[in-house]
């Protein structure tokens, strides 16, 4: 896709098409109708050729566009691209050059004209943005190809809007059509007025998206207290959530960058649970989790994973907190404490602690509603990932057994816990459990078998009352060699889950059976590197 750029002033439009190369486009040429219009300098230092067509004092419209179509003859290109051209063009020129498209500062057909941030300004709009649409001899009023918002602050002057405008919506909006035409995705009907674009379509990834959120508070710091932070909130989110759940506790400092990431990770994984379920977060990885007939209990079997990586820890309960359970919280240093309710004893005990944040979420709901949100996202310099949701929660029936030896019934109930535990735990992930509860856990590093002598460690170190010897190991991802089975067994593993699929899986089961293991596949890994 070749590019003829038109404009009479800086063109920065122009020159950022040339710095994205949108779907591979170029800019072929770059004309002016202004002398010293600083687009052509600019152009001509990026190597890019350029004209000047400046029109006569007596010379007609007509007359001047054919002899910028005479200049611009000898360039090869396929569309033609206005950037503040000072100019508006007649029916003759635009049927006799490529498609000729424009980009305006308002979402039109509000505000037309020269000076749509100033209309926008006194309209009192809260929102604004630019169209990129179709030229037509008709001023800003083409078929529209596309367009994007941006917000109106009450501290906006007709300067600070033109920035944003240019920066967050023509930069993103003109490279996203220019695109679309190298791509070949879209028909202009100039007979019918009319544009389509292949493809445009919606659905849980939709070709385009846009994000709004309020500003809910601004934080004291980010992860560091160099870093400046804030949080933003979703109001349309209708699952359980730590942001914006009251606090209960008014005295106590207010929640950090930290506190909102790890609270949102315990909170996900107690979510997980039907059983009463507690998990005690560090970092957010969970230091302990377990299930049990009651939440006290649950949080005992969580704590005793690793009671010393839970000190300035949070907690998460999938049930309502009781006297006994906020007792047991108060014993060590705790950050935050997350529940679907309270008692008031058990809110008399926890408010005593002067720092320690106590979040009410309100009602879980059943499984569907606690994971009513079905995607996740990643922002990244330049872009954000978007996927679905990790929600695969196996049965014993949905588990492939590979080795001789079956698991038990048990074994199968603790590889079901191991498994829904392992997906909140940072890659590469071990699991070792017992019954409903963990006994040690190896995150983030960068060998699997590291991860298994790891939660060997923490199992044998860490763990009160508790031993790997007996136990389930739960991986996140196949284990690429015997090794990990051999470490495992060593620990004393009896039983492990895994995804599978491995080339070496073969050699994998052959080491389980010499070590009299039990070993299932899922069939489906559950990666967590956020």
């Amino acid at each position: 896709m070749k590019i003829a750029g038109l404009a009479s002033n800086r063109g920065r439009n122009l020159l950022h098409i040339d710095d994205v190369t949108p779907g591979g486009a170029e800019l072929s040429v770059v004309l002016s109708n202004r002398e010293g219009a600083p687009v052509v300098e600019s152009a001509a230092e990026r190597g890019i050729a350029t004209e000047v067509v400046v029109r006569g004092s007596e010379e007609s419209r007509e007359s001047h566009e054919r002899r910028i179509l005479d200049r611009l003859s000898s360039y090869d290109f396929d569309l033609v691209c206005l950037d503040g051209y000072m100019r508006v063009l007649t029916d003759e020129f635009l049927e006799d050059a490529p498609t000729t498209i424009n980009v305006h500062p308002s979402l039109l057909p509000a505000f037309p004209g020269m000076d749509a941030h100033e209309q926008v300004l006194e309209a009192g709009v809260r929102t604004t943005g630019c169209t990129v649409h179709v030229v037509t001899e008709e001023v800003d009023a083409g078929p529209v190809l596309t367009q994007e918002p941006v917000p109106v602050y009450e501290d906006d002057d007709v300067d600070s809007l033109k920035q944003r405008v240019l920066y967050e919506s023509e930069f993103a909006a003109y490279p996203r059509v220019v695109r679309w035409f190298a791509q070949d995705r879209v028909t202009v009907d100039r007979e019918a007025g009319t544009v389509s674009i292949d493809g445009d379509t919606g659905g849980d990834f939709p070709t385009r998206r846009f994000v709004s959120e309020d500003r809910g508070d601004r934080l004291r710091y980010g992860e560091n207290p160099h870093q400046d932070a804030a949080l933003y909130v979703d109001d349309a989110c209708e699952e359980a959530t730590v942001v914006g759940a009251p606090q209960l506790n008014e005295g106590a400092k207010g929640m950090g960058y930290n506190n909102y990431n790890d609270a949102d990770a315990a909170l996900s994984l107690v979510k997980e649970f039907e059983e009463p379920a507690a998990a005690v977060i560090k970092h957010t990885n969970p230091a302990g989790c377990a299930t049990s007939s009651t939440i006290a209990d649950a949080y005992d079997r969580a704590l005793r994973t690793d009671a010393k990586s839970a000190f300035g820890g949070i907690v998460a309960l999938n049930r309502e907190c009781d006297v006994e359970t906020a007792s047991a919280v108060t014993d060590s240093f705790k950050e935050v404490v997350i529940a679907p309710g309270y008692t008031d004893a058990a809110l008399d005990v926890l408010t005593e602690k002067s720092n320690l944040r106590v979040l009410d979420v309100g009602p879980l709901g059943d499984r569907e509603d606690r994971f009513h949100e079905t995607l996740t996202e990643k922002p990244l310099v330049g872009g954000r990932l978007v996927q679905e949701r990790d929600r695969q929660s196996p049965t014993p029936d949905d588990l492939e057994v590979v080795t001789e030896r079956e698991p038990t019934e048990t074994e199968l109930e603790t590889m079901c816990f191991a498994w829904r535990t392992i997906k909140h735990v940072k890659s590469n992930g071990i699991v070792f459990a017992t019954g409903t509860e963990t006994v040690g856990i190896g995150m983030g590093q960068v060998s699997r078998v590291d991860a298994v002598t790891l939660a060997a460690m923490k199992a044998d170190k860490d763990a009160e009352g508790k031993s790997a010897a007996g136990a389930v190991m739960a991986s996140d991802a196949f284990f690429p060699f015997p090794d990990g089975i051999e470490e495992a067994a060593e620990a004393g593993i009896e039983a492990v889950v895994q995804p599978g699929g491995s080339v070496n899986d073969e050699d994998v089961i052959e080491a389980a059976n010499e070590h009299g293991m039990a070993m299932a596949f899922t069939g489906s890994r559950s990666f967590k590197h956020d």
